[in-house]
């Protein structure tokens, strides 16, 4: 459990406790050091090692902002983590912001990476995705274009079918008529 000094480190970015801890966030499987200039997680996400090596131990990747471990994170690494978080986030409102921040880049460099290595934005990626999903919902569900619309992260059921149609050349009633 952090402590509350802990906390208050990690808040005010404190640089005096860089070389006594860090902190590894839960949800993103990523380890930083107290100073990081990431936004700053939920509290009860957060795990705190004394042993500086023992977040990567765990199965923790160091941040690419801070680089706790002093080494550059490997761009082949960063981006298989960046579509491991769009895979579990695909049915979120996810704007490249908020995918920088669940990976601990910036913006710019995020995309430029990911489409350096997959020949794909992040935003397209998430795209097919979403599609794939979709896909398998109108093959093995019978949940209706409105459900399945806001289950892959697309309320607007409009601009949903105008997405599948675009994607799949069929809109996704035509695409389930055509599979039945």
């Amino acid at each position: 459990m952090i402590t509350d000094s802990e906390w208050q480190a990690l808040k005010t970015n404190d640089a005096a406790y860089d070389n006594l801890f860090r902190y590894a966030v839960k949800t993103t499987k990523i380890f930083c050091r107290p100073s990081c200039p990431s936004r700053i997680p939920k509290r009860e996400n957060v795990e705190i090692y004394y042993d500086l090596n023992e977040p990567e131990k765990r199965g923790f990747r160091p941040c690419k902002r801070c680089q706790p471990t002093g080494k550059i994170v490997n761009d082949e690494l960063w981006v298989e983590e960046i579509e491991a978080i769009l895979r579990q986030n695909y049915q979120m409102n996810l704007s490249l912001k908020e995918l920088a921040f669940l990976a601990h880049g910036s913006e710019s460099y995020l995309r430029h990476v990911f489409k350096k290595i997959t020949g794909q934005t992040p935003q397209q990626r998430l795209q097919a995705i979403r599609m794939a999903h979709a896909r398998r919902e109108l093959l093995n569900t019978r949940k209706t274009i409105t459900v399945i619309a806001k289950d892959i992260g697309l309320p607007n059921v409009s601009y949903f079918i105008k997405k599948f149609k675009a994607y799949y050349g069929q809109t996704p009633k035509r695409f389930r008529q055509q599979n039945e």
